[in-house]
Parts: structure tokens; C-alpha cells; sequence
């Protein structure tokens, strides 16, 4: 991994930024399915800019997540909300994803928008006095 782990956060933190961006203009495009999966994603790369401040990276989805809600919410420095938005952030994309025929309303992308924007904001809220 090339430069500190605070240049890899940042960078990450970027990545999450830009995917909300995506989310935003796909739910305008109504591309409702690919906005979905951009918040799931802005979610994942805000937690990925977290963890690895401790180091910790996984190649699984899973693995980001289980470290981030047992390091970060069961400890309290995120609130416990944020366990459910990434909840249903991801159940939300592996069926708009996976399951044929599976329709995602407006009404859908937009709270994923929204959820994902509150994860980002806790996000770099925490990160602002990490960095």
C-alpha cells in the first residue's frame, strides 16, 4: 500500500464522496438501480477510510463491515444507527444487484441517498479529528 495509512483514508474518504455524488445524479437520471448500488458504495469506502487508520483492510465486504461495527459502533464512537444503514444498504444493492426482476422505487434511492449521506457525515466528522 502505497503512502500512509492517513493518505489511504483520505483518498478513501474521496472514493465515498464521489460515489454519493453518483448516487445523486443516477437517482436524477432515474437510474434507480445503480444509485442504490453508489450509496451502498459510498457507505463501504467511508467505512474502508475508518478501519484502516487501525490498519485493518479485508478483500470481503463482510470482513469491512464485521471490524467497523464491532471496533467502531459496539464501542460507541459511531452511533448505533449506522449498523442499520449499512444493513440495509447492502440488502438493498445485493437484490437491486442479484435478484432478477427486482424493482427499486424512487422512494428507495432516495433514503439510501440519505442514509448514505449520514454515514458520510458521522464519517467525516470522526475522521476530521483523526487526520
Amino acid at each position: 500500500m502505497e503512502g500512509s495509512l492517513k493518505d489511504v483514508s483520505r483518498y478513501r474518504l474521496e472514493t465515498a464522496e464521489e460515489n454519493l455524488a453518483a448516487a445523486k445524479l443516477l437517482l436524477r437520471e432515474n437510474q434507480l438501480k445503480f444509485s442504490v448500488n453508489r450509496s451502498y458504495y459510498s457507505i463501504f469506502h467511508a467505512m474502508r477510510a475508518v478501519v484502516i487508520l487501525d490498519g485493518f483492510d479485508s478483500k470481503k465486504h463482510s470482513g469491512i463491515i464485521a471490524y467497523f461495527n464491532a471496533h467502531y459502533v459496539k464501542t460507541g464512537v459511531f452511533p448505533p444507527d449506522i449498523s442499520k444503514c449499512v444493513d440495509t444498504a447492502i440488502r438493498m444493492r445485493e437484490k437491486s444487484d442479484y435478484m432478477d426482476f427486482f424493482v427499486v422505487s424512487r422512494d428507495d434511492a432516495e433514503e439510501q441517498i440519505q442514509k448514505a449521506g449520514y454515514v458520510l457525515e458521522q464519517v467525516r466528522g470522526y475522521l476530521e479529528k483523526q487526520l
